[in-house]
């Protein structure tokens, strides 16, 4: 290489640079100041939404898509500035985004699902609920599943999908829910003395509410009892406590009063 070809190859790479330098320094420019920014208002907007109490699920959520978002728009700008054609990269992205979509249809069913549910809230976490043949205690809700704790302490995913075209019982919600209990007593028992002794069971249990007040009434005309419907109401956590204490102290009370509480003869005929 001779002595004049190496200064033109010099006087090039002079030219290059000083024509490419400008866009590669406000290219640069542009990307560290575009990430910087994309953290701050990113870390504004959660900042927002949980000082207005918004679900934290969907407020990390909303963070991050504005976060990628932002972040695919400085890398446009940037590439863009360097002197790449951009339209062709954004048709890719296009296509793609189509084709993820198409391949997981069901998984943006229950993501849709999982937004639906944390904007209108028909249950939140804490709360137990009935869904699916299923009754749990609302552990989590994420973007594409809720996670139910039964029970009997096993943990169940249920689609968002699913939870938000399907019927959920909440049984928290309001609050405060009604005890359903029924107890037989023998037909020559004296129907008011039965509910008095109840109505004072009742009244003597703590955890039953004072209001809405409690019923009591016959409700059936069984075969060998006359059934009655006692209708206490009790805090959503104080329930099953009320259920079993409610049957307990009833039976007490009973024994004391001389109330018989028939179970079911059998009566054998012989024929000679």
């Amino acid at each position: 290489m001779t002595e004049k070809e190496v200064e033109n190859y010099i006087d090039l790479l002079k030219k290059v640079v000083l024509e490419y330098s400008p866009k590669i320094i406000v290219a640069l420019a542009i990307l560290f100041i575009g990430l910087w920014i994309t953290s701050i208002l990113t870390k504004l907007v959660k900042k927002v939404l949980k000082k207005r109490e918004v679900e934290e699920t969907l407020a990390n959520f909303v963070g991050n898509l504005i976060f990628w978002t932002l972040r695919i728009l400085v890398f446009i700008t940037f590439i863009s500035k360097l002197g790449v054609e951009t339209s062709s990269f954004v048709a890719i992205l296009g296509a793609a985004g189509l084709a993820v979509g198409l391949a997981l249809q069901g998984s943006l069913s229950n993501f849709a699902g999982g937004i639906l549910i944390i904007l209108f809230k028909p249950f939140k976490v804490e709360d137990v609920i009935e869904t699916q043949g299923v009754i749990g205690l609302v552990k989590e809700i994420q973007i594409f599943n809720t996670r139910l704790l039964t029970a009997d302490n096993k943990t169940i995913y249920i689609p968002n999908g699913i939870l938000s075209n399907g019927v959920v019982t909440n049984y928290t919600q309001e609050g405060i829910r009604r005890v359903d209990l029924v107890i037989g007593v023998d037909y020559n028992s004296d129907l008011q003395l039965v509910k008095n002794t109840i109505k004072e069971v009742l009244s003597r249990n703590n955890h039953v509410l004072k209001e809405p007040e409690a019923s009591t009434f016959v409700l059936e005309l069984a075969d060998s009892s006359i059934n009655m419907a006692i209708r206490p109401w009790a805090k959503v956590e104080d329930y099953f406590k009320v259920h079993a204490e409610i049957l307990e102290e009833c039976k007490i009370a009973f024994d004391k009063a001389n109330i018989e509480i028939p179970y079911p003869h059998q009566v054998e005929i012989h024929k000679k």
